[in-house]
């Protein structure tokens, strides 16, 4: 039974106020598959008061008693896994290969994180005659976007579970299906009723409710910097807390000692990651200027490998954007970038070849492109690498923190010293030194306008406390 027309508050499936509905398209088809109810401001204060409820006694529970829970969430999950997958390859075209090995497997990769945390985090310590206590925030709404579903609202629940916190969850209306199954393996798992709620809908009926909510203690925002900016404006009036992860537009630096094949195509690889739709990607590769030409006739090749198709077909690596609505700004972006002279090495506006419908890009790259170009300062969200040529390595950090965003950053180097020289010379809440593999326990964020605060392992767990000083308390 599909709960697309439903929404969980205290512990039940509940019919919405008054609901609006909202079609949800396959983007690889075109072609509406569900309806959702969106909600509106009664929905979430009747699931605030259950949040409100819920709290004195969920917050008092012992460590044992959340780690225990986080365990039936990860095996009623893994038992669940292949609908994860087959759910995010409809509601937001990631092909199914991806939708296994990347999208779905997020959600096992940060709750065995978490619970590793939990177990030997320390709630108290005590500082000379003072017991610093750390507890839960209190009610937390939660914000998510579409582009990766299932990663972004567990690195939200999950950390508010551990900690204590009662929650209210909006998930993007484009991708809300994967939270309605996250939803139900939620309730098999029991958690308390209130302690977990969702409400659907859009940013003006949904999310601005939560962010403005008087009982809402904090508010956890991921997606644009944009609608960041208005989550923190509307939740300004309650001086609650804001935890945002924003936008991105990262830089890899291509040290003049790399085995540069093998850097340039990982390089294509990790920008047209989720078809490009990802906030941390690194979508300009900055490369000395003598090794130019080479390096774009080595991303043309990688570019040009990639197989564009149906998200059903375990051979496709690249899917569909999201919606119509990112499809046109990605081509408008990749016009600008024509327009404006960078050197279009492959790919350019429409449909790739042999594709009749759906929101695809094509795999695009551009060479020459000078740190001034739009396609160099904002954000597209598609398939589109920005290859920037530079003469020192000076110039190349100046080129790489000269934007408004600071998420994360990469630097290959045959020399290990040397890219962690250049590393920490980046503003940027994450910097990758010779494409490492993801570790989930470390902290994920950013500079600037990529946001503040902190997601996954003990950095995602401290969001959701508060700090207590016991004065005088006394030694033990």
């Amino acid at each position: 039974m599909s709960h697309a027309g439903q929404f969980y508050i205290d512990g039940r499936w509940v019919e919405p106020a008054s609901a609006r509905w909202f079609d949800i398209v396959d983007p690889s088809t075109e072609a509406p598959f569900e309806r959702l109810a969106l909600g509106n401001a009664e929905d979430v204060d009747r699931a605030v008061t259950a949040a409100r409820r819920a709290f004195p006694a969920w917050s008092t529970t012992s460590v044992a008693e959340r780690v225990e829970l986080l365990r039936r969430v990860l095996s009623i999950y893994e038992r669940r896994y292949e609908e994860f997958a087959e759910t995010m390859r409809r509601e937001m075209g990631a092909p199914i290969a991806f939708a296994r090995s990347g999208q779905a497997a997020r959600g096992p990769a940060h709750l065995n994180a978490l619970i590793e945390v939990l177990e030997r985090f320390q709630f108290e310590e005590q500082r000379g005659n003072t017991r610093v206590v750390l507890e839960a925030i209190g009610v937390c709404g939660l914000i998510t976007p579409w582009n990766w579903p299932v990663n972004q609202i567990v690195v939200k629940i999950a950390p508010a579970l551990a900690a204590g916190c009662t929650m209210v969850l909006k998930p993007s209306e484009y991708s809300p299906l994967s939270a309605l199954l996250f939803a139900e393996v939620l309730d098999e798992a029991q958690v308390p009723a209130g302690v977990f709620n969702l409400v659907n809908g859009d940013g003006p009926g949904v999310g601005e409710a939560i962010a403005g909510h008087p009982d809402i203690d904090m508010v956890s925002f991921t997606g644009s910097t944009r609608a960041g900016v208005l989550v923190a404006q509307a939740a300004a009036p309650g001086v609650k807390r804001v935890a945002q992860e924003l936008g991105g537009k990262s830089a890899n630096i291509l040290l003049d000692d790399v085995d540069l094949d093998e850097a340039v195509k990982r390089g294509v690889a990790a920008c047209f990651t989720n078809s490009g739709q990802s906030c941390s990607i690194p979508t300009r590769m900055l490369v000395p200027h003598h090794l130019m030409n080479d390096a774009m006739q080595i991303a043309k090749r990688a570019a040009e490998s990639y197989r564009v198709g149906p998200t059903d077909e375990p051979s496709t690596q690249l899917g569909p954007l999201v919606n119509r609505c990112q499809f046109e700004r990605v081509q408008m972006l990749i016009q600008k970038g024509i327009d404006e002279g960078a050197r279009l090495v492959t790919g350019g506006t429409g449909l790739p070849d042999g594709i009749e419908k759906g929101y695809y890009a094509k795999p695009t790259v551009f060479g020459n492109v000078t740190p001034d170009m739009t396609i160099a300062r904002e954000e597209i969200f598609g398939p589109v690498l920005s290859m920037i040529p530079y003469d020192s390595e000076d110039e190349a950090i100046a080129i790489a923190n000269g934007t408004e965003y600071g998420l994360a950053a990469y630097v290959q180097s045959g020399d290990l010293s040397r890219a962690r020289k250049v590393g920490r010379a980046l503003r940027a809440g994450g910097v990758h030194l010779n494409y490492p593999p993801a570790d989930f326990l470390a902290p994920f964020g950013g500079y600037k306008r990529s946001g503040n605060g902190r997601e996954w392992g003990e950095a995602g767990l401290r969001e959701y406390l508060e700090t207590k000083a016991l004065v005088g308390y006394g030694a033990d």
